[in-house]
């Protein structure tokens, strides 16, 4: 990984745009100076005004003059138009090419973050994160950047030009504006962690839908509905009264400073008129300092509508950001050193799941795992539920880091490898492998992206599942829905089976891959798989003791140490827990 993603920093909002908008970030620059020009272009006009005021108070009665001021006032107008035009389209290109950039990183992250991490954290969450979330910032940062950027500027600049025509009326403009602006604060008062504690609440509603979605046939099985249907009834109920809870403290400090703010003529009229009946001022100048205070408030006014949408940006933005600071897996980007060839070396590896983004340590599952597995070996893993066979394959597949010990491929501990190298040589089958919503054929090419047609279906072959694809209401072109829910999970499995042999990977994984498939497919899928492995180190985890008996060496997991190991014959002679398994496999077979 590059060295600036090795420790992700934190960032402010400005921060991450900069960081996301990558080489667009000079569109929004150029967006920015031509929001400039039309903020200017829509005041320029007052300017104008307040010039033919001077001119008609001062007897002057040129109406080609006035037509030609006119006239130029139209184009300032139509500058106004073309300018915003400009800059609204770069900063709306700039903003897709951000939004899209925030879910390539995202996604990039999340295959450096460890598995564990990943399965910690919410699917409905995650989603949210990366869909809805990132969609609803597509408004804010192509208008906020330029908009909000031109309006704050030209508003100080009006009012440094105030007081530079007189400081006297330039504070009476601005008597008003000390309510209004307290009134504001009042209203954006922890405006940020309201729209955080909004976001969780939302988050939990999705994460509540998800829920009762994918649960809904256990809940139906059990006559759950009613009490299922309940919480997802309180999930809508605190995600909606967040919000109103939240507009009913702001509602009236917003009214106050909505209307107390623009009243800057309250207190300028009759500190004006005072001062020009004294003769401190002429009536020019106090017409000019009435049309440009006008003028002045409007920029800020526009400034002050997006303050909503700043605070859910920096939110928004939190979150991604609390994605893009986790821990990642402790690999380079390029090898250190080449491996000499596929063995696999265990040396004292101990090993703790880790929960989620808090970190938090759980028990240790692992407690001191050595082995070594040859180059070309058939190594299988065997033993009680949740003994840490699984685990142990993971780790290999580098889906986890050893929390101490090391894992070496021909003599090259896999912290030194890239994961690029690294998943070009690891092929892991798990019982629950994903299908995407395609074709079968695309499914199993993804193990290959450059394979024909023909080679997915040479390849389907040789891992027993031709037949039963072919028997498909479309055969190889049939979609097999999302998470490949319109196939039995035996079919899938051999599917997931025949997308691993084509990565041809010198090294293959399968973890409890014929979990889900009858009696009958299995003995095809061992013997398909026992010809596609010939020369591979292949590393088996199975319940079915009969599965794995043929193996070159067996490891007998128990409590995340290594009970026994030896060949199917020396654990039987051992008399030990091997053997024990053994004999209610073959029972339990038997009846």
């Amino acid at each position: 990984m590059n060295n600036q993603d090795k420790k992700p920093v934190k960032r402010g909002l400005i921060g991450w745009i900069s960081y996301f908008a990558g080489e667009k970030k000079g569109q929004y620059i150029v967006s920015v100076i031509f929001a400039l020009f039309s903020v200017a272009c829509c005041i320029a006009p007052y300017f104008i005004i307040a010039r033919i005021v001077q001119q008609l108070m001062a007897g002057v009665r040129d109406w080609q003059l006035f037509l030609k001021e006119c006239g130029i006032t139209a184009l300032f107008w139509l500058g106004n138009v073309l300018f915003h035009a400009i800059s609204t389209s770069m900063s709306h290109i700039a903003t897709f090419n951000l939004l899209g950039n925030i879910r390539k990183k995202m996604c990039d992250k999340l295959t450096r973050v460890p598995l564990g991490t990943v399965l910690d954290m919410p699917s409905g969450s995650l989603k949210n994160i990366m869909i809805e979330r990132i969609d609803s910032m597509e408004t804010t940062l192509a208008h906020i950047v330029p908009e909000y950027t031109s309006n704050i500027i030209l508003s100080i600049v009006l009012i440094v030009y105030l007081f530079v025509l007189d400081w006297h009326l330039a504070l009476a403009c601005m008597a008003v504006l000390p309510v209004g602006i307290i009134a504001m604060c009042f209203m954006m008062r922890d405006g940020e962690a309201r729209f955080k504690y909004a976001l969780d609440k939302t988050k939990a509603l999705n994460d509540t839908a998800v829920e009762y979605i994918n649960g809904i046939e256990v809940i139906k099985a059990f006559g759950k509905s009613k009490s299922s249907y309940e919480r997802f009834v309180v999930a809508a109920q605190e995600g909606s009264a967040c919000y109103v809870e939240w507009m009913r403290d702001c509602i009236w400090p917003h009214a106050v400073a909505t209307v107390v703010t623009p009243s800057l003529l309250f207190s300028l009229l009759p500190i004006g008129g005072f001062m020009f009946l004294k003769g401190s001022i002429d009536a020019s100048l106090f017409i000019t300092v009435i049309i440009l205070a006008v003028s002045a408030i409007q920029p800020f006014l526009i400034a002050f509508t997006y303050h909503d949408d700043i605070a859910k940006a920096g939110a928004i933005f939190g979150e991604v950001g609390s994605i893009m600071t986790l821990e990642e897996l402790d690999r380079p980007a390029v090898d250190v050193k080449k491996p000499a060839d596929n063995s696999i070396v265990l040396k004292d590896v101990h090993f703790s799941y880790h929960k989620g983004v808090e970190g938090e340590e759980k028990k240790e599952i692992l407690h001191g795992i050595s082995m070594s597995l040859p180059q070309g070996s058939y190594t299988a893993f065997v033993g009680p539920g949740g003994s840490g066979k699984s685990t142990i394959a993971r780790l290999i597949a580098s889906l986890w880091d050893v929390n101490s010990g090391s894992i070496e491929i021909g003599g090259v501990n896999i912290k030194n490898l890239s994961l690029e190298e690294y998943n070009r040589r690891v092929a892991y089958v798990s019982q629950d492998n994903f299908l995407f919503d395609m074709s079968v054929r695309e499914n199993i090419r993804l193990g290959r992206q450059d394979a024909t047609d023909k080679e997915v279906e040479d390849i389907a072959k040789k891992a027993g599942c031709y037949d039963f694809i072919k028997s498909l209401e479309n055969g190889f072109d049939t979609i097999v829905g999302g998470s490949g829910a319109h196939l039995s999970g035996g079919e899938r499995q051999r599917i997931a089976i025949a997308r691993a042999m084509m990565k041809d990977a010198p090294i293959v994984i399968l973890d409890e891959a014929t979990a889900y498939t009858d009696p009958e497919n299995e003995a095809i899928i061992q013997k398909s798989v026992a010809q596609l492995v010939k020369g591979k180190t292949l590393i088996v985890i199975a319940h079915r003791l009969s599965t794995v008996k043929d193996a070159d060496k067996l490891y007998v997991i128990k409590n995340g140490v290594i009970d026994s190991e030896g060949t199917h014959e020396q654990l039987l002679s051992k008399k030990g827990l091997y053997k024990n398994m053994w004999e209610a496999h073959i029972g339990s077979r038997d009846e």
